[in-house]
This record gives C-alpha cells, structure tokens and sequence, in this order.
C-alpha cells in the first residue's frame, strides 16, 4: 500500500468516525428533547403542578448541564470511551422510564437518567471526534460532530 492509498483510507476512517458521532449525537440530542415535548401529556395525565414540572425541568437542567462540565474535565485527564455508549443506554433508559413511570417521583428518575445520558455521552463524543481527525482538521471535525 503506497502514502496515497493510506491517506485515502485515512481519511475515509476519518469521515466514517465523524459521521457516526454526528448521527449518535443527533439520536441522543432527539431522544432528550422528547422530554420537554412531552410536558403538556404529563401535566395532563398525573395533574402535575407548574412547581412540579419545573421540578423536572430542574433535575433534567441540573444532571445535564451541570454535570457535563464536572464529567469532561474529569474525561480530559482520564478518557473513558466506553461512557458513549454508557450515556446514549442512560438516555434511552431514561426516555423507557419516562413512558412507564406511574409516580412523580419516577418522572424524576426518568429525568435524571436522561440528563446523566447527555452529560456522558457529549464530553467523549467530543473527545472520539478531536482524536479521528489526528490534529488534522483542528475544530473542525467537532463542528461537524455537533452538528448532529
């Protein structure tokens, strides 16, 4: 295999990894929109008040968004790919969860593990995206990623 042929297929790896991060981001950021979505069919259903759908909003708010940081920082310094997998299993248990819960209380479980999903799944699918591009492509394969 001569410099060519491996650039090639370098760069066919390349765009294969991207593609299949951006297509799992884009999975894991629709199965967590569901969540909002569905607020009117679970005020309705169990006669939530506007206190305890915003208690949901905080849970979901609170394991996404601020857990996502803690979780990447601690990723930078010690990658763990396998928390992508991990983080879209968290999602899509917390989305099942959500559509069987019969108690409020499980609505917030429902929440959290949909937001401990995105907290894990996002920092390392960053990470996956940076290190397919080898320094190559600098931000720009997480542009792409994200677009997902």
């Amino acid at each position: 295999m001569n410099h060519q042929d491996k650039q090639l297929s370098s760069n066919q790896l390349f765009l294969s990894v991207i593609l299949m991060v951006a297509g799992a981001h884009l999975c894991n950021d629709l199965i967590q929109s569901m969540l909002t979505a569905t607020y009117p069919l679970l005020e309705e259903k169990y006669r939530l008040t506007f206190a305890q759908v915003g208690c949901i909003s905080l849970v979901y708010q609170f394991t996404a968004s601020i857990l996502q940081p803690v979780i990447g920082f601690y990723t930078d310094k010690h990658p763990k790919p396998y928390l992508l997998p991990l983080g879209m299993v968290s999602t899509t248990f917390g989305l099942c969860l959500l559509g069987l819960a019969n108690q409020f209380y499980l609505l917030l479980v429902a929440a959290a593990f949909l937001g401990v999903g995105s907290s894990t799944f996002h920092p390392e699918a960053s990470r996956v995206a940076r290190n397919a591009s080898a320094g190559r492509y600098g931000s720009g394969s997480i542009g792409v990623s994200g677009r997902g």
